[in-house]
């Protein structure tokens, strides 16, 4: 959209700020262009970077690790560090040292490779920083965006940065993601498999995940599926929401629900081409469910929280879309539907479940497309920007 330049800040900063001054080592990990190299450089804007995708700095970097950390010393960032797996070994040795905190700052693209490498040599040394894309809070500070428009467009910052059609980002982002980060791991005959894959996601976003159904339309293995999907959530393209469990005299179901953390590249994915025809589609109570939800964990990541996100379905088919249980002692029970027009019936399982779980009318909601936030007897209905914008 013309006009949109411009850094956005991101409300995750702090976060990753004070992680530095509580840990030697602090890792930026995230979706390919979610904005870690910008967040790294601009919060530490006082280390010295460097960044492995330069051919010769990867080169020496791998050649000589302890010579290249020698000649880095701390603060530094490393941009890319999975690329020069002995460096973390070395960072190892070097921060144990002294144990000051905040002297290096990790962050890279392949984020299953990054973390294997935290887990072998840096555990226990490290905070991790979740950067998501863009929260809707986040562009609302600083464009004029609805909330409809946000949901097509989704939060990849270079959406934000240039005027680029978002069928002309998301192709090179799905080309880029599946060729450097998937593809080596990989036979070269199920790249198209894997690509079908991402597509069969989209189309069950929000739906049970069902593997046995997915094996079967890919005509392959199950293992091989779920090798796959760890690859989809590692590098943060999908994540799963867990069903709730309790202590309750039903049977509940163990199965968790599917989404995306961009419902940008989830639009894509489903084909859709512009935001009116997404508000005309089939698919739009699914891609409104996953906004709230995906909104709702960002949220709690970028201030610092760990999300505990879950959703109820028992036997008896009674479902509601959310239960936040971050903050233990106000737990919310949430209702998601993209209606313009409330109606009763949206709360009724909100309030089967409320009392079943003992959760205070107070913290129930229906989150929908109306207009304004009003009280019933049975919960609270939010507008859907005013839901997303919350602090």
């Amino acid at each position: 959209m013309p006009g949109w330049s411009g850094l956005i800040p991101r409300e995750i900063t702090q976060t990753a700020l004070d992680m530095a001054g509580w840990l030697p080592v602090v890792s930026v990990t995230g979706p390919r262009q979610s904005g870690k190299s910008t967040l790294v450089r601009n919060a530490f804007a006082d280390y010295s970077y460097v960044n492995l995708e330069d051919v010769q700095t990867r080169a020496a970097a791998q050649i000589d690790p302890v010579g290249f950390i020698a000649s880095h010393p701390a603060p530094l960032v490393i941009d890319e560090a999975q690329l020069a797996p002995d460096l973390f070994s070395q960072i190892q040795v070097v921060s144990d040292k002294t144990g000051a905190p905040g002297q290096y700052v990790l962050s890279g693209s392949q984020n299953f490779l990054l973390l294997k490498r935290i887990s072998q040599s840096l555990a226990g040394r490290v905070g991790i920083v979740r950067l998501l894309p863009l929260s809707y809070a986040e562009v609302h500070e600083s464009r004029d965006i609805t909330v409809d428009q946000f949901m097509f467009r989704g939060g990849y910052p270079r959406l934000y940065d240039i005027d680029i059609p978002e069928h002309i980002f998301f192709d090179g982002y799905v080309s880029t993601y599946v060729e450097r980060d998937v593809a080596g791991y990989l036979d070269v005959r199920n790249v198209d498999a894997f690509e079908l894959l991402l597509r069969l996601c989209a189309q069950n976003a929000g739906s049970l995940f069902n593997i046995s159904r997915l094996s079967s339309d890919l005509s392959v293995a199950k293992d091989t599926v779920r090798s796959w999907l760890s690859i989809l959530e590692s590098s943060y393209v999908i994540f799963r929401l867990q069903p709730h469990h309790a202590n309750l005299r039903k049977r509940l179901t163990k199965t968790p629900k599917l989404y995306f953390y961009d419902t940008g590249l989830l639009c894509y994915l489903l084909r859709i081409s512009s935001v009116e025809e997404l508000l005309q589609s089939p698919y739009l109570g699914m891609v409104f469910e996953n906004l709230v939800v995906s909104e709702t964990l960002k949220r709690h990541l970028n201030a610092g929280k760990k999300p505990e996100l879950s959703f109820y379905r028992d036997d008896s088919r009674i479902e509601v879309d959310l239960i936040d249980s971050t903050d233990a002692s106000s737990i919310e029970l949430v209702e998601i539907k993209s209606s313009q027009t409330y109606r009763s019936s949206f709360s009724r399982h909100l309030t089967k479940v409320g009392d079943m779980l003992e959760i205070a009318r107070g913290n129930r909601h229906v989150v929908a497309r109306v207009e304004s936030e009003f009280h019933t007897s049975e919960c609270w209905v939010n507008p859907v920007s005013s839901w997303l914008l919350r602090e």
